[in-house]
């Protein structure tokens, strides 16, 4: 299928991970693949795999996404502000976290979504289109110990919504989707073999499931977001984690 055939796309943080997935599933169903990430050289190997493109940017500086913005030439079908960072050991309860390290990671997670809507929603308003943006399981239940991360997910799902109000009437629907246990090398940074966190009885006592996740299956939502299947989608939070955030005591099933 080419589903997304014709359309551009941006992803933010497409280097690597869900976004490379994502980059990658895209392309495939026929999409001009704009690719935006500080790691240059991961993000080029990407661009190269996808045959798309590839723009070096600190999502959280305005002049560098107005530089993706303008890599689109005018012409934008689908943003996917994918971007984001949890930094385990220095996030944490609200009276413990260093003031610059709560202002960084408000930067990348919450005000990079804000700059890419910025710029890119009046080139989506021109013929229609789709914003899908990430936020997390920390968006929608209270997670201890990450209240920066916490802080920005849940910004980020009341903006989707609020966006979704505001510009449906421009034929721009904006989703979201939260995540959770996705298995990339961020997930594997957050909980490090040698940390007190008990992968076994994660599995076991905290996911239906009882497995993670892959960036490939967030990335046949994202797609499925971006196109025309999904035309009357506007302002949902679509909560991919395997039922973690629903579970009761899975001791007794």
């Amino acid at each position: 299928m080419e589903r997304l055939k014709g359309k551009t796309v941006i992803v933010t943080g497409g280097a690597g991970g869900i976004g490379r997935a994502g980059a990658e599933l895209f392309a495939a169903e026929g999409a001009h693949v704009i690719i935006a990430d500080i790691d240059e050289k991961a993000g080029q190997e990407t661009a190269a795999a996808v045959g798309g493109e590839f723009v070096r940017c600190d999502v959280s500086k305005s002049e560098d996404v107005q530089k993706v913005i303008a890599a689109a030439n005018g012409k934008l079908d689908v943003l996917y502000n994918n971007a984001g960072v949890f930094w385990n050991g220095r996030d944490g309860r609200i009276t413990d976290i260093d003031e610059g390290v709560w202002e960084k990671v408000i930067a990348i997670n919450l005000r990079s979504v804000f700059l890419f809507c910025k710029y890119a929603i009046p080139l989506l308003m021109k013929n229609g289109g789709s914003v899908i943006n990430t936020a997390s399981s920390a968006g929608v239940i209270g997670i201890p110990d990450c209240d920066a991360y916490t802080a920005t997910k849940g910004a980020i799902v009341q903006l989707t919504k609020s966006m979704a109000a505001e510009y449906g009437r421009y034929k721009v629907r904006v989703n979201c989707i939260a995540p959770a246990a996705i298995m990339t090398p961020m997930m594997r940074q957050s909980n490090p073999e040698n940390s007190t966190f008990d992968e076994e009885r994660f599995l076991k006592l905290r996911t239906p499931l009882r497995r993670y996740g892959t960036p490939e299956e967030i990335a046949k939502i994202a797609c499925f977001l971006a196109s025309d299947e999904a035309s009357y989608l506007n302002g949902a939070i679509i909560v991919a984690d395997g039922g973690i955030t629903i579970n009761g005591d899975l001791s007794k099933c």
